[in-house]
């Protein structure tokens, strides 16, 4: 598996969130639902990567 796209996917997931927290009195309402739920869901496929890369990490 690609190290440096792995990477990139889960500092772009995370700086996602931040963005959204920062910015959540300037997103619209309608908007608002479903990128937080994109949000979330990069975040924990980001946080299943990180965990799978680690476990995998001796092999």
């Amino acid at each position: 598996m690609d190290k440096t796209s792995t990477i990139i996917f889960i500092i772009a997931a995370f700086s996602l969130g931040v963005v959204i927290i920062m910015q959540r009195n300037n997103i619209p309402p309608s908007l608002r639902r479903g990128l937080a739920i994109a949000a979330i869901v990069f975040i924990a496929f980001a946080f299943f990567l990180i965990v799978y890369s680690l476990t995998t990490m001796g092999t």
